[in-house]
């Protein structure tokens, strides 16, 4: 059995991989912004991640699983905790760009995530006590908060355009803490990508109140078609698998504190692969942040990695 250390470096890794996958989808999206409609952004990815990850589990014995989840009503508030945050998360990449829009996750990963944790599991309340598992938190909240108040993109929200700013953060936050208790008694992979599945044959119907309707569904561009793929695979299918399955080694403290890596990565492809200008400011709002996950993951290190439990199928 691998050591706790090993563990948790492994978890580090599968962390990071996650981090910038979930990354690319900002550049992934804006580079078909002016050839498909918001409602086949939604749409598709979901569908072709979600296709993916219901074969995976299949594959893996967690069919039964998979599909005796249509029908429980708490698997369809996964869903829709997934869907907002998808809904939130396009909106908020054109109306305040992509770095804003990963800070705004970054927060629901760093702050939301861990305190709700604690209030959920009684056994990780010990990780909020810790003043270097404090410091972070407020590290981190500080971080986001200057990125996103230095690019200076929010002024360009007006009206219900606003809901999006604390929407992020809290589906965020509110849909990796249902999935992770799910886990507690069934398959990952099964709730994972049932949410997926179930969260893109729901984002059909709904087309007709997004941007695009439902004749933006139909797709006639090959390079548009491919980068819709693209996002399915890396930021649907492969980014939740690895972020999931380091949960499952060591459990629901270490994974979110490094999505800090993917303000880092977004900030990265957007000034490489967008050639988009960041403001000096909100530059430094990101070092802070890591910073302050950094110091989470000190707090947290005093304690031992919780042991995985093998859920049924």
């Amino acid at each position: 059995m691998p050591s706790d250390r090993r563990l948790r470096e492994q978890a580090t890794i599968l962390s990071l991989a996650s981090a910038f996958l979930w990354a690319t989808y900002y550049p992934f999206v804006l580079a078909i912004q002016s050839t498909s409609a918001p409602s086949a952004t939604i749409a598709y990815p979901f569908l072709f991640g979600g296709a993916l990850y219901a074969v995976y589990a299949v594959i893996q014995g967690q069919g039964r699983a998979f599909l005796r989840l249509w029908s429980d009503p708490s698997a369809w508030v996964r869903v829709a905790m997934l869907v907002g945050m998808q809904l939130s998360v396009l909106a908020a990449t054109y109306l305040i760009g992509p770095v804003d829009s990963s800070l705004l996750s970054l927060i629901g990963d760093i702050v939301l995530t861990p305190l709700l944790v604690g209030l959920v599991w009684a056994h990780q309340r010990g990780h909020l006590g810790t003043w270097w598992f404090a410091g972070g938190l407020v590290l981190s909240l500080v971080g986001g908060s200057l990125t996103i108040a230095g690019g200076q993109t929010l002024g360009a929200v007006s009206g219900a355009g606003w809901l999006v700013v604390p929407a992020i953060p809290l589906t965020v936050a509110l849909y990796f803490i249902l999935c992770a208790r799910a886990n507690e008694t069934t398959s990952p992979l099964a709730v994972v990508s049932q949410s997926m599945l179930a969260a893109g044959v729901l984002s059909l119907p709904l087309s007709v109140a997004i941007p695009g309707g439902a004749h933006g569904l139909v797709v006639t561009d090959p390079g548009t078609l491919a980068v819709l793929v693209a996002t399915g695979v890396t930021s649907f299918f492969l980014a939740p698998w690895l972020y999931f399955r380091a949960i499952s080694d060591v459990g629901m403290v270490i994974p979110p504190m490094l999505m800090t890596g993917i303000p880092v990565f977004t900030l990265v492809l957007s000034a490489t692969v967008l050639h988009l200008a960041v403001p000096l400011v909100a530059a430094l709002g990101v070092p802070i942040a890591v910073v302050g996950a950094v110091l989470t993951l000190r707090g947290e290190s005093t304690t031992s990695a919780p042991a995985a439990r093998a859920p049924s199928s």
